[in-house]
């Protein structure tokens, strides 16, 4: 499990007693994508097999000045990312890998401290099963938790009960804002942590040995959709930006995307 705790100026009001915000980042992929390779970071150090990394202060905090501390963590499945989001001992997990990767995802709440009774929100970017292979299993393991996808998506998860809550453009969980983006599938959905400057794409964009691109054609439902999903990105502000199947980018992420939408032409 690599560990990433950006610094940011809410480390100053987090001493002084105000609660901090923290992400967490599971790997797993769609099936026939290419597997993320490892995370390559600069200034880091690695202890006891965790690695962190560090940048200036204030560069995951708005504008705005408001969230909190953010720490995350990629875990590597195989194929793909997911994604964990945690703040005064309560999670969202985004994404839950493919089939059998629950041990994956609680041996990472452990690291942070935390078990499945701290997850209240479950994500899924999309439908593929590479993102919700384990999704009934995190529902049995995490049963006060609610499930989310994107409502164009909303029929493609069994064995959940009454099913995921469909959700739409600007929908609000855990503080965290819900963007549609479809494309890569018909109800694929980004989340946004407009606190701490955190895009979670899922599989809107890649980035493959430090170049940006779209979704994956291979897997891609609607190509022009998706691209216009990247456009739509462009607008909003953020630093980081965390992939279903590339390594992270840990700075100047929303210019990197207004790079790339601007590359789509008109």
């Amino acid at each position: 499990m690599d560990v990433y705790r950006p610094i940011t100026r809410r480390a100053v009001l987090k001493d002084m007693g105000k609660a901090g915000l923290a992400v967490i980042v599971f790997g797993t992929a769609c099936t026939g994508e290419r597997a993320a390779q490892p995370p390559t970071t600069s200034a880091s150090s690695t202890t006891a097999g965790i690695e962190t990394t560090s940048t200036s202060p204030g560069a995951t905090t708005s504008p705005t000045g408001q969230g909190g501390l953010t720490e995350w963590a990629r875990v590597e499945m195989a194929i793909v990312s997911a994604y964990l989001l945690y703040r005064g001992g309560e999670a969202a997990l985004v994404d839950t890998g493919q089939s059998g990767s629950a041990p994956d995802i609680e041996a990472a709440l452990g690291g942070v401290g935390l078990g499945w009774d701290a997850v209240g929100h479950v994500i899924l970017t999309h439908r593929h099963p590479d993102h919700v292979g384990s999704a009934e299993a995190v529902a049995e393991l995490a049963p006060d938790s609610t499930i989310y996808i994107g409502q164009g998506d909303a029929d493609a998860i069994g064995g959940l009960g009454s099913g995921p809550q469909p959700v739409a453009d600007d929908d609000n969980i855990f503080d965290l804002r819900v963007i549609e983006t479809p494309g890569h599938t018909v109800g694929h959905i980004s989340i946004l942590d407009e606190a701490a400057g955190i895009l979670v794409a899922g599989d809107a964009m890649n980035r493959t040995n430090g170049v940006l691109s779209g979704s994956n054609p291979s897997f891609t439902a609607d190509a022009a959709a998706a691209n216009e999903s990247v456009r739509k990105l462009a607008g909003f502000e953020f630093e980081v930006v965390l992939f279903g199947h590339s390594d992270p980018l840990l700075s100047g992420g929303s210019a990197e995307v207004r790079d790339l939408a601007d590359g789509f032409g008109s």
